[in-house]
């Protein structure tokens, strides 16, 4: 691989010169892990740039998994790991909750995952995992009717997810569930909606005691495309007197 000249460098942008100028370091062994980083003002100096700069070059290097950040303290050095990185990657993909496609985009994303999980507990999920979906679909009925219900929906579907013992997969669950569920909009009946739902995954969890590879993987998916279509808002009517619809 060729060298990398100052004339490359001269047409890259700085923040991304300085995150892998530091990265290199880290990586040499310059920072060891939980080491200090230098000053924002240090790191101003050495590279001629402004301050927002170097943030932004440390919010990259953290995204990438080779800082970590705490309140009141300087950024550490660390080295990536599977968790770090798609953490890093959450916090911004958090932020376009307020687009309506995008957050289409990740129930999609969601159903793919619980669909696949659904079909893997049915096929595999031992006594132990079993009992822990059974005492998480208990506490779902114990709460239905109640505000606890929404944690007790998501405790159940990530003991499904669980089953399939796959820490990228489970990662991806906990980030996005808990967040997609504070972010839909109330429902108009809280008791019916938690009923209808509680009821879904009852039959998800006999569909998987029994086995029934089949009709697990159908019932998660209609009742994830359900709730989701639950949520959405109604058309807007058109005024009584708009000639736009009046013939």
């Amino acid at each position: 691989m060729p060298a990398t000249t100052d004339d490359d460098l001269a047409q890259r942008r700085t923040p991304d010169v300085i995150a892998d100028t530091l990265i290199a370091e880290i990586r040499n062994g310059e920072y060891q892990p939980d080491a200090p980083l230098p000053t924002e003002r240090d790191l101003c100096e050495r590279f001629s740039a402004s301050r927002p700069t170097v943030r932004e070059a440390l919010v990259q290097m953290q995204i990438r998994g080779y800082a970590a950040t705490g309140a009141g303290r300087r950024p550490r050095a660390a080295l990536p790991s599977i968790a770090t990185v798609l953490k890093g990657t959450g916090d911004l993909i958090r932020d376009i909750f307020g687009d309506a496609e995008s957050g289409a985009h990740l129930e999609q994303m969601r159903q793919f995952i619980e669909t696949g999980a659904a079909r893997e507990a049915a096929m595999r999920a031992d006594n132990i995992q079993l009992t822990k979906l059974q005492t998480a679909l208990e506490r779902n009925f114990d709460a239905v009717g109640t505000p606890d219900f929404a944690t007790t929906d998501i405790a159940f579907h990530r003991a499904l997810v669980s089953v399939v013992g796959n820490p990228v997969i489970l990662t991806l669950h906990d980030m996005f569930v808990s967040t997609m569920i504070a972010h839909r909009p109330p429902t108009d009946d809280a008791m019916r909606y938690d009923r209808i739902a509680y009821d879904e995954h009852r039959k998800i969890y006999q569909a998987i005691l029994d086995g029934d590879v089949v009709a697990a993987t159908d019932v998660m998916d209609r009742h994830l495309a359900r709730s989701y279509r639950a949520r959405l808002k109604a058309p807007k009517l058109p005024p009584a007197n708009d000639e736009r619809f009046s013939h």
